[in-house]
């Protein structure tokens, strides 16, 4: 059986690769090169090569440069500077990765794709539908980056590594010769390496840099901000504010062009609002589920529960009010290893508001 494997030069990748040639599929490697900083170690396409000579598996890089910037860079630039705090990997991995390898391998005549990911696919009878569950490896499980994926991707996907702990990865990497068994992992998002997004979104959105006022949650002047991309919900560090007792970013108000801050408690929220939903083991929501939620890729999972609504939207309404919860991230729900879904968070939501009484059964 032929798979087509991305291979983007880093450990993970390159074991995966490995594995599959082991078990005896003919490996097709492909790079998929996004026009970012190679040390990001998100296309390392001389690394990738240097891989697949070693496998004896032929290689193909994709210039994806144009796609990237204008699926992936420009809509995060747009969102930052309305002062949401988007996940571009998420939106990636379905609209650019999966959709471009699914395309190319009908071309190469591949009848899987595969990734490094640490996550795992199975295809439930009972449902009738591929699943998504967490990786073995909990520290490193990347289901929650995977959520947006499709049946039809999931259905031709396979993740080799989902099964293994990064441990067992960079053994199996040693064991093989490969030259990535001790590549460092990167932290930080691929086209923006050292992490400075005010600058880059400045670059697109001069107005995401302009200053304007610190409000209070009663709308009084508490000082001035140097830009909304400098800031997401949450934040506590560089506000430049002295008042003698700790201050948060509660939102951020692009109307207005000002930062709204807060007490500790008035960072907390009881549930949200999540839009641009996709559903993965079950085809829809039609009644209040228990799940358990997580709000951020590195944020504890909460316990929850996901209300429908009329307009296809979710309100999530947590057991214990959760810190944090951003417009722009994505919501994921789980019911044990399994995926339930997930959607954008487009705000947060406190007990009594109105969007509440638009739910199905609402709390």
């Amino acid at each position: 059986m032929r798979v087509l494997v991305a291979m983007s030069g880093g450990v993970d990748s390159s074991v995966a690769a490995a594995l599959l040639k082991e078990e005896g599929y003919e490996v097709i490697g492909v790079t998929l090169d996004f026009g970012v900083r190679v040390d990001s170690g998100c296309c390392g396409v001389e690394s990738a090569k240097r891989v697949a000579g070693k496998l004896g598996v032929p290689h193909y890089t994709l210039n994806l440069k144009d796609l990237f910037h204008r699926e992936i860079v420009l809509p995060f630039c747009r969102e930052y500077s309305l002062g949401r705090t988007p996940n571009p990997c998420i939106r990636c991995n379905r609209t650019v990765k999966f959709e471009v390898l699914l395309r190319k391998a009908g071309e190469f005549g591949a009848d899987l794709i595969a990734t490094g990911h640490y996550a795992r696919v199975e295809f439930d009878r009972a449902l009738g539908r591929y699943t998504l569950k967490k990786g073995v490896d909990r520290a490193k499980d990347q289901s929650y980056m995977l959520y947006l994926l499709t049946q039809e991707q999931l259905g031709r996907a396979t993740f080799p590594l989902g099964d293994l702990t990064k441990e067992e990865v960079r053994a199996i990497a040693r064991r093989m010769g490969l030259h990535t068994a001790g590549r460092p992992e990167s932290q930080e998002i691929c086209f923006v390496p050292d992490g400075r997004y005010p600058e880059l979104v400045g670059r697109y959105f001069p107005e995401a840099l302009r200053p304007g006022p610190i409000l209070d949650t009663e709308g009084e002047v508490l000082g001035r901000h140097k830009g909304i991309a400098y800031y997401t919900v949450g934040q506590r560090r560089g506000l430049g504010l002295a008042l003698g007792r700790p201050l948060y970013v509660v939102r951020i108000d692009p109307e207005r062009n000002a930062i709204v801050v807060g007490g500790k408690d008035e960072v907390l929220a009881e549930g949200l609002l999540a839009s641009d939903v996709n559903l993965v083991s079950v085809p829809e929501i039609s009644e209040p589920m228990k799940v358990k939620a997580k709000v951020r890729y590195r944020h504890p999972e909460a316990d929850a529960t996901v209300f429908p609504l009329e307009d296809g939207k979710l309100l999530v309404k947590f057991s214990e009010p959760q810190e944090a919860v951003t417009p722009g991230q994505s919501v994921v729900f789980y019911l044990g290893d399994v995926v339930v879904g997930g959607g954008t968070i487009e705000e947060a939501w406190r007990e009594g508001e109105e969007v509440a009484s638009r739910a199905q059964g609402g709390p």
